[in-house]
């Protein structure tokens, strides 16, 4: 039996957001630039970002577990949803002296 379809299931796939990506140490290596705008579903969460980027640089998969969150310059929690306009920041461990 199929169900009906409302509104929200229509339209859900189909709206997305705009958000920029701050790279740095590892991920700014790997795409050779400091900044990214991406276009995702809406419900997107920072970890999908996260699995994007090593989706499309699987160099940077020693860094999956590692990695930290910011969105608008507060860390968040891997499921935190994204929001049209947010600026998120992925940071894997850095050393240096």
């Amino acid at each position: 039996m199929e169900r009906a379809m409302n509104w929200d299931d229509r339209t859900s796939s189909k709206i997305t957001i705009k958000i920029t990506v701050k790279l740095f140490a590892a991920y700014q290596e790997a795409y050779g630039v400091s900044e990214l705008m991406l276009e995702l579903p809406a419900g997107s969460t920072v970890a999908q970002v996260r699995d994007r980027l090593i989706t499309e640089h699987p160099e940077l998969e020693q860094w999956r577990d590692l990695t930290r969150f910011g969105i608008n310059l507060q860390f968040v929690e891997p499921e935190t949803v994204l929001q049209e306009g947010d600026e998120v920041v992925l940071i894997p461990p850095v050393s240096g002296g």
